[in-house]
C-alpha cells in the first residue's frame, strides 16, 4: 500500500534537518487568522484501537495505538509495532537524535489531506518526542518480532488540536528486500482531537 503520509528518508543518516517545523499553537493561530491564547488540554483518556500497515502484502510493518492519556503533567500512549517483513529494522537509541523518536505530532485538523500536504511541503509540526519507553525499545526489531509498550513525556498539549502518533525512524539492517523501504517514519492516518 503506497501513501504519501510516510516520510521515507532516502539516505541513511539523513535527518529531518531540512524540514521546516512549526508549533501546534502557531498553526492553530494561523488557521484562525487571529492571535489567541492556547489552552492546554485537560486530563483525558481515549481508547483508540488504531491499526495501520505500511508495505506490500507479505512485507508489512504494522503500527498500532491502543490508547492515549493526557494527565496534569504530560501524556502517555500505549503503542506497538510489528515487523511482518523479511528484513530486520534497527530502532536504535530514540534519545540519540530527533529523527529516531517515537512521539506525537499536533495538527490543526484531523483531515488526512492536511497531513499529506504538510508532508509534501516539508512543513510537518515538530515531534513531541517520547522521553520514557516501558519496556525499552529493542535495538533491532527482527523479522516476525513485535514491540509493545507505553511511550510518555511531560508537557502540555494544545486543546482542540488533533494528535497523531509518530513511530520511527525504523532503518532496515542490510539490503532491503524488494518492496521494503530502507527507512520509515510512520505518522498515523488516524487522529484524535484533544478536549479542553
Amino acid at each position: 500500500m503506497s501513501r504519501t503520509t510516510v516520510i521515507v528518508l532516502v539516505a541513511l543518516g539523513a535527518g529531518l534537518a531540512g524540514i521546516a517545523f512549526s508549533s501546534a499553537a502557531e498553526r492553530l493561530r494561523d488557521q484562525d487568522n487571529a492571535a489567541h491564547e492556547s489552552v492546554p488540554a485537560g486530563p483525558q483518556t481515549a481508547s483508540l484501537g488504531w491499526r495501520e500497515t505500511f508495505g506490500p502484502k507479505g512485507e508489512q510493518l504494522v503500527f498500532s495505538v491502543e490508547s492515549l492519556q493526557v494527565t496534569h503533567s504530560g501524556w502517555r500512549a500505549r503503542v506497538s509495532v510489528t515487523n511482518d517483513t523479511t528484513a530486520a529494522y534497527e530502532v536504535g537509541d530514540p534519545g540519540a537524535t530527533l529523527d529516531r523518536s517515537f512521539g506525537l505530532m499536533l495538527f490543526a485538523s484531523g483531515d488526512p489531506k492536511e497531513l499529506e500536504e504538510r508532508n509534501l511541503s516539508g512543513t510537518l509540526p515538530a515531534v513531541r518526542s517520547a522521553l520514557q519507553y516501558e519496556p525499552s525499545l529493542p535495538a533491532v526489531l527482527e523479522s516476525g518480532d513485535s514491540w509493545s509498550g507505553t511511550i510518555s513525556a511531560p508537557g502540555a498539549l494544545v486543546a482542540g488540536s488533533w494528535v497523531r502518533v509518530v513511530f520511527g525512524a525504523l532503518i532496515v539492517v542490510g539490503k532491503p528486500p524488494e518492496g521494503v523501504e530502507d527507512t520509515v517514519v510512520w505518522i498515523t492516518d488516524h487522529a484524535y482531537r484533544l478536549n479542553p
